[in-house]
């Protein structure tokens, strides 16, 4: 037995919560098998598509992921083993806590934007003084107080004083 997979004592807890199967029309693959499946893409964070095909068709367990998660299957299963915990004392309620969450910032998270979306305009030292603002940093007081003269391109290509003075 695999470690993402149900034991046969972890099953007795919880196969009476799923759907009964019977019906008429189509009959729905083996629960565990699938919920197997489930558990092996929640601890791999693979893609759905690369599922072991010893679990059946990716497309089934993702089905059932989704209908059970809507049907509220897996907050059943959930209060259902915190009962039987809480009733063994084995939880602290001031502690208790599921997070699972993975959040992968996008790039406009970092400041980047989106791709094609236009560009912010950068904010020039004219603009600032078009909108007859004060200076917000000692740089810019700074470089207005310390403006060197105007180099020759000549000059600045070799890297030599100008001798414009």
């Amino acid at each position: 037995m695999r470690r993402d997979e149900l034991s046969d004592k972890q099953w007795e807890l919880i196969g009476h919560l799923l759907p009964a199967n019977g019906r008429r029309g189509g009959q729905w693959a083996d629960h565990r098998c699938v919920l197997n499946g489930i558990f092996w893409i929640l601890r791999t964070g693979a893609p759905w598509r690369d599922m072991p095909r010893r679990y059946g068709p990716w497309q089934t367990a993702y089905d059932r992921f989704r209908r059970w998660g809507r049907q509220g299957l897996f907050d059943r299963i959930l209060e259902r083993l915190q009962i039987r915990l809480d009733a063994q004392g084995r939880v602290d309620w001031d502690l208790w806590c599921v997070d699972g969450s993975s959040v992968r910032a996008g790039r406009a998270a970092a400041g980047g934007g989106k791709r094609g979306a236009p560009g912010s305009p950068q904010t020039t030292l004219w603009a600032a003084r078009a909108a007859d603002s004060a200076a917000s940093c000692t740089w810019l007081l700074t470089a207005e107080a310390c403006r060197l003269p105007p180099r020759s391109r000549r000059d600045s290509a070799t890297n030599r004083p100008s001798s414009k003075g």
